[in-house]
C-alpha cells in the first residue's frame, strides 16, 4: 500500500519545518487533520517493514519525542558496523496536551447539542432559593487498594458514589428555582497519559486509560445534571481547574457547553478562569480549587474581581477544595469554606498520614437571608462501604 500524495507531503513538511505543529501551520492545514495524515503514513510504512527516514515516523510512541540515540559500534571485516542502538524518549507534554485536545474536540463534535430539553418533575419552584452541590475533589481515575490505604477506590466506585450522593441530596433538597453543580477541582486524578502531576511530577496511582477516565467522568456529570433538572428550574454547571486536572477542567467546560447548547435550562460557566462567581439576590458565591491562593486573601480577591456584586450583596461565600477537609474561615465580609471529598486516601496520602472524612453536601441559600439549610451524604451511606 503506497502513501498518498497528501501523506508524502505531510512527512516532507515535518522534516522541513521540524515539527508537526509548525508544518501544519506552514501548509495552512488544520492541526488534527495534518497529524492524522502523519500517523496514517507511519502506520503504512511500518506495515511494509520500511525503516522510515522521517523524524515523525521513528519508532517513538505518539505523545513522546526522541531525546537522544546511543549507538554501539563494532569493528568488523567490512569496517565499522552498528551493533546495537538505543533510542531515548521523553514525554512530550505539548504533544500529549494536543492529543487530549483532539480527543475532547472529537467528543464535543459528536455530542454537540445531543441533550434535548428535560422537563422538570416539579410544577412549582421557589425562585428565592438556590441549592448548590459542591463536588469536593472527585478524583475520577484514582486507584486505591484497601490493603494499602484502608479502602478500595476505582472508576466504578467513584461513579457509583457520586450518583448515589446526588440522588440522595437532590431528594432531600427543596424545589429550588436554581441548582448549581459545583466541581471544586480535581474532577480527574491526572491531567496526562503519564499519570503524574504537571507541576511537581508526582507519580499517581491510576485506574484505566485516560480516555476511559474522561468518558466515565463526563457520563457521571451528565447524570448529575439530568437528576438536578428533574428537581430545579435551572442548573448552573461550574468546573474549577485543579492542580491535578488544570487542562482537563478547561476542556470539560467546553465539552459541557457543547453538550448542553440546546438545553435552555442549563448554563455552563465556561470562562477559562481559575475562579468563578455566582450571584443570587443578596448572596455572592466564589468558587476556586484553592491550590494557588491563600484562604485569607480570598475575600479581597472577591471584592477586587467583582466590586459591583460585592457592594450589592450581604452574604458572601468562597467555596474551595484541594485539602479534602472540612474547614471554615470567617473573614471580614466573606466566609471561606473548604469541603471534603467522597474519594478515600490514595497511597501517597495514606503513607503521609493525611487523614480526613468523606462526604458530600447540598447547601440551600435564600436570596434574602443567605444560607438557610444544608444536607449531608455521609460515606457510610454508600452501599457497600465499610462501617
Amino acid at each position: 500500500m503506497e502513501l498518498t500524495e497528501h501523506q508524502k507531503a505531510a512527512l516532507d513538511a515535518v522534516e522541513k519545518y521540524g515539527s508537526a505543529s509548525k508544518a501544519a501551520k506552514a501548509l495552512g492545514i488544520e492541526g488534527g487533520t495534518f497529524r492524522r495524515r502523519v500517523r496514517e503514513a507511519k502506520a503504512k510504512l511500518a506495515s511494509q517493514g520500511y525503516a522510515p527516514e522521517h523524524d515523525m515516523v521513528k519508532t517513538c510512541p505518539d505523545g513522546y519525542f526522541v531525546k537522544g540515540v546511543s549507538t554501539l559500534y563494532t569493528q568488523g571485516e567490512n569496517g565499522t558496523q552498528v551493533a546495537a542502538q538505543w533510542v531515548k524518549t521523553q514525554a512530550d507534554a505539548k504533544r500529549q496536551a494536543e492529543l487530549i485536545q483532539e480527543a475532547v474536540q472529537a467528543w464535543c463534535e459528536e455530542a454537540k447539542g445531543i441533550i434535548k430539553p428535560v422537563k422538570s418533575k416539579i410544577k412549582h419552584h421557589d425562585q428565592e432559593l438556590l441549592t448548590i452541590y459542591p463536588l469536593g475533589d472527585p478524583h475520577f481515575g484514582m486507584y486505591a487498594w484497601a490493603d494499602e490505604t484502608g479502602k478500595d477506590f476505582d472508576l466504578d466506585i467513584a461513579e457509583n458514589q457520586l450518583l448515589q450522593a446526588i440522588d440522595y441530596l437532590v431528594d432531600k433538597s427543596p424545589p429550588s428555582g436554581r441548582g448549581v453543580l459545583c466541581n471544586l477541582g480535581d474532577m480527574f486524578h491526572s491531567d496526562n497519559m503519564d499519570g503524574v502531576t504537571a507541576r511537581s511530577g508526582h507519580s499517581l496511582d491510576m485506574d484505566g486509560r485516560l480516555q476511559k477516565v474522561i468518558h466515565v467522568g463526563v457520563r457521571a456529570l451528565r447524570r448529575c445534571i439530568h437528576r438536578m433538572l428533574e428537581k430545579h428550574d435551572t442548573v448552573d454547571v461550574v468546573n474549577a481547574p485543579g492542580n491535578h486536572d488544570h487542562v482537563l477542567a478547561l476542556a470539560l467546560n467546553v465539552m459541557m457547553a457543547n453538550i448542553y447548547e440546546n438545553e435552555p435550562r442549563v448554563r455552563v460557566h465556561s470562562q477559562p478562569t481559575m475562579r468563578h462567581y455566582l450571584r443570587h439576590g443578596k448572596v455572592l458565591i466564589g468558587v476556586v480549587h484553592g491550590h494557588q491562593t491563600k484562604d485569607n486573601d480570598l475575600g479581597a480577591i472577591m471584592a477586587t474581581e467583582k466590586p459591583q456584586w460585592w457592594g450589592t450583596t450581604e452574604y458572601r461565600y468562597f467555596y474551595r477544595g484541594h485539602h479534602h477537609q472540612d474547614k471554615v474561615t470567617e473573614l471580614r465580609g466573606c466566609k471561606v469554606e473548604q469541603f471534603r471529598t467522597l474519594a478515600p486516601k490514595d497511597a501517597y496520602a495514606a503513607g503521609g498520614g493525611y487523614l480526613s472524612g468523606q462526604d458530600m453536601k447540598a447547601i440551600v441559600h435564600h436570596a434574602e437571608y443567605g444560607e438557610i439549610a444544608r444536607h449531608t451524604f455521609a460515606i457510610n451511606m454508600f452501599k457497600g462501604s465499610e462501617s
